[in-house]
């Protein structure tokens, strides 16, 4: 009896050793539940994973997967009550992954992506200490996975992407990357990723909705080539009808581009099927876009919208600020300053955006009418609309320093987005001379402005002048933002 007992808890024990055994299996199964996920369609993925989960227990890919939607929630919609009840899963999967076939390149891979996953959601939630441990630790994972599998070429995506941002970290932040021991270039970051993104291997075109997110943002904002950038969405032939998260970046990178009507257009032919994952953030741009056109009553409607639906606080302080720019053009104070009120109390400071909506809250002061209108109006991609704010004006019809200041700047930009760029430096000296010892962010801009005007020109000796110009400038807002993309420009230049 004894023994036949003994005999079958080893049978038991065999059998259950056996179905734990785990492995990273990236099937066809899997490749379709990636490709929703990555086109923002969660719910669809998550029944796909709930089907994987049961059909294929041992297999580790849908852990990895579910990650991705947990991800893409809370990063975002930056809901505290989806961070509550979502983010301990974050270590539940890293757990199980850890424990999975180490003999697989996904192996350390899947615990790198969880933890950068980690990382960013934590920087939303404004735990910066945790996701640079976070950071670093996916750096070296991803280190080491290069080492153990140089064949693997799903590493160069996000190693890459490190790298890149590592080598482009501000002075401000400097001590970060010490401290974690990490080093980064610009160029060699730049060169894995953009190797990844254009290549023809089966990984590479696998794993193509997420290197296409990733390479157009870093080409945008790190390596400046603004057209390049906006041009690989058309080369490539985005899908940004039916993948949301390749629509998100094109909208975005068209706003920032100063092109509003583009974003208007994107955002309103999205397929609106109910699969995808329900996103505040097109109420966020279509608020901007409509405003950049002085269409005050359409972005007033956007915005509120957006401030009812939206959890988080990341530049929440710079909607309500811009929603009370929109009822001062509109005449009506009163809602002007309860906007005022609410930038001063709702969202955060994690952000410059933030920080220089909160200062200008906390001002008695409101813009100038003219550069206002002119501003908005540029920022929309409505250069000549803008100009004409300026017929007749010169620096003399503005009484106080700070609005003589802005004009020279306003109108250097105005001047360089219509190619007039001599006339476009002119006016940017100006604007350094002006204001290069004041808090408002003008000068340092202008400095980093001519920078890539002379960068473009390949006289890379003056723009490297003009960056450091830039970073010179203590005090000011906009500082660390500012600050990174001069110092990315001199990486640029001198190819470091």
């Amino acid at each position: 009896m004894k023994k036949n007992l003994f005999a079958s808890v080893i049978l038991l024990c065999i059998s259950f050793t056996g179905w734990a055994q785990t492995k990273f299996d990236f099937n066809a199964a899997c490749f379709q539940a990636y490709q929703d996920i990555t086109k923002l369609k969660t719910k669809t993925g998550q029944l796909q994973i709930q089907k994987l989960q049961l059909q294929q227990p041992d297999n580790l890919i849908p852990v990895l997967l579910e990650n991705y939607i947990d991800f893409y929630t809370l990063f975002l919609n930056e809901d505290p009550s989806d961070y509550t009840r979502l983010f301990p899963q974050f270590q539940e999967r890293l757990d199980r992954v850890e424990a999975g076939n180490s003999n697989s390149p996904f192996y350390l891979y899947s615990q790198a992506v969880i933890r950068m996953q980690r990382a960013m959601v934590q920087v939303k939630f404004g735990n910066f200490w945790d996701a640079g441990w976070e950071c670093r630790r996916a750096f070296l994972l991803l280190k080491e996975n290069r080492k153990k599998f140089p064949q693997f070429s799903l590493n160069d995506l996000w190693f890459g992407a490190l790298e890149a941002v590592i080598g482009t970290v501000p002075k401000g932040f400097k001590w970060i990357t010490n401290l974690f021991g990490m080093k980064g270039s610009l160029t060699e970051g730049m060169r894995k990723v953009r190797n990844f993104a254009n290549s023809n291997d089966a990984t590479a075109k696998q794993f193509f909705n997420e290197s296409a997110f990733v390479y157009t943002y870093l080409l945008y904002y790190f390596e400046n080539k603004k057209e390049e950038s906006l041009g690989y969405i058309i080369q490539k032939k985005l899908d940004l009808v039916n993948n949301h998260l390749h629509a998100f970046m094109a909208a975005n990178l068209a706003l920032n581009n100063k092109d509003a009507e583009r974003t208007k257009s994107i955002i309103h032919h999205l397929n609106k099927s109910p699969e995808y994952l329900k996103l505040s953030v097109w109420d966020f741009q279509l608020g901007y876009a409509h405003l950049y056109h002085l269409e005050t009553t359409e972005a007033i409607q956007y915005f509120s919208e957006y401030t009812s639906q939206f959890k988080g606080k990341f530049y929440l302080k710079d909607v309500y600020q811009k929603m009370s720019w929109a009822y001062y053009l509109q005449g009506n104070l009163k809602e002007a300053n309860a906007h005022k009120q609410l930038a001063i109390s709702k969202g955060s400071t994690f952000s410059d955006a933030d920080k220089k909506a909160l200062k200008d809250a906390k001002s008695k002061n409101w813009p100038n009418n003219i550069l206002l209108k002119a501003r908005l109006l540029n920022d929309g991609g409505y250069h000549l609309d803008a100009l004409k704010q300026f017929a007749g004006k010169s620096s003399n019809d503005f009484n106080k320093e700070e609005e003589r200041l802005e004009f020279a700047y306003r109108l250097a930009r105005i001047y360089d987005d219509l190619g007039k760029k001599e006339d476009a430096i002119k006016n940017y000296l100006i604007a350094i001379r002006l204001g290069e010892n004041r808090r408002e962010y003008y000068a340092a801009r202008a400095a980093l402005q001519i920078g890539q005007i002379y960068e473009e020109r390949g006289e890379k000796a003056l723009a490297i002048e003009y960056y450091q110009k830039c970073i010179n400038m203590e005090d000011h807002e906009y500082k660390d933002s500012l600050d990174q993309r001069a110092k990315s420009g001199i990486a640029r230049c001198t190819g470091n």
